[in-house]
């Protein structure tokens, strides 16, 4: 793979690899255990790199530590001026736009690196404004597992806030963390700061177990038919399957369960049955037709997590680039 292709985490866990077992561990001293467990996982995943890939990932971190150090020697202008000289204009400005982003501190950032059951714990019986403006800041899948165990009301409260937050001042801010400071580290901003929104609540939703998805929008749909149906159509969902290509579908069969597909399908209509029936050999398509027919007495629970399941896999293959989905019916393909 090219080093342009490596996520920031794969750069990062090449970073760690090249610089040897001794070098590594001090630096994982500086790591949050959640930090450090992203990095492992990288770590044991990356597999191996060709001498050129790994001389231009350490090449981008050399760059990217030279602009930190000269920003914090001479400020911005002065990095600029040194940048200028020893990369060029383009690449100057690219570095420090990078590093723009990584100095905005983001409130909130110790949420990051809480434990899902502390950050429930402390937010349980805050108001829904409340917790909507701090999970607006967390992670998508620690604000998913949160609202799950929220209570059935306040849940549907919190994902409406969600949803219609859009910004919030830095008064607000303050006033929510101030609340919170014999707890946790104290986070200021001086920024008015995008946050929440309709696309990071469906991230949320996208993180949700099917029985809380469907409750969710069930009651919001009732409140706010509109609202509801806006955040569906950002969202990928199960029965979204019908709007993938043919390709598409053939490609994440291959990557699941089939067990996954045979629990997944007693919950399906007819329509989502036939068009993985046509999209297998028919040897295959006979075998889960045989499995779907012995398959009796499952409960709700295990025909949604085998959904979810599928679902997790088309999402890592899109991000991968391998699939195509379809979100809200809107997006053009050109052939």
């Amino acid at each position: 793979m090219e080093s342009s292709k490596l996520t920031p985490e794969q750069k990062a866990a090449a970073v760690i690899v090249s610089l040897g077992a001794e070098k590594a561990s001090k630096i994982y001293k500086h790591l949050s255990e959640r930090d450090i467990e992203k990095l492992t996982i990288e770590v044991a995943k990356l597999g191996h790199l060709a001498p050129q890939e790994t001389e231009e990932v350490l090449d981008e971190f050399y760059k990217t530590c030279l602009t930190q150090k000269v920003v914090t020697d001479g400020g911005m202008e002065y990095a600029r001026s040194v940048l200028e000289k020893a990369f060029g204009e383009a690449t100057a400005q690219s570095l420090l736009e990078k590093l723009s982003k990584s100095l905005k501190t983001m409130p909130f950032e110790f949420i990051r690196k809480s434990s899902v059951k502390n950050l429930f714990s402390f937010l349980q019986h805050e108001r829904p404004q409340t917790i909507a403006l701090v999970l607006s800041y967390a992670e998508a899948d620690q604000a998913a597992t949160v609202i799950s165990e929220l209570p059935k009301e306040k849940r549907i409260k919190v994902v409406e806030c969600v949803a219609r937050m859009e910004s919030a001042s830095p008064d607000a801010i303050r006033i929510v963390e101030d609340s919170l400071k014999k707890r946790f580290e104290n986070i200021l901003t001086t920024d008015y700061t995008t946050i929440g929104g309709i696309d990071y609540i469906a991230d949320v939703m996208n993180h949700m177990d099917r029985g809380n998805e469907k409750y969710i929008f069930d009651e919001l749909g009732k409140e706010d038919v509109e609202l509801a149906d806006t955040i569906r159509k950002k969202m990928f969902v199960f029965e979204d399957i019908v709007s993938m290509d043919n390709c598409s579908i053939q490609r994440f069969i291959r990557e699941c369960d089939i067990k996954d597909i045979v629990y997944a399908l007693k919950g399906s209509d007819d329509k989502i049955k036939e068009l993985i029936f046509s999209n297998v050999s028919t040897r295959m398509a006979d075998s889960i037709k045989s499995d779907l027919e012995i398959t009796v007495n499952v409960r709700l629970r295990d025909v949604e997590e085998a959904q979810q399941r599928i679902v997790g896999v088309i999402r890592k293959l899109e991000e991968a680039g391998e699939v195509i989905i379809v979100k809200g019916g809107k997006d053009e393909i050109i052939v």
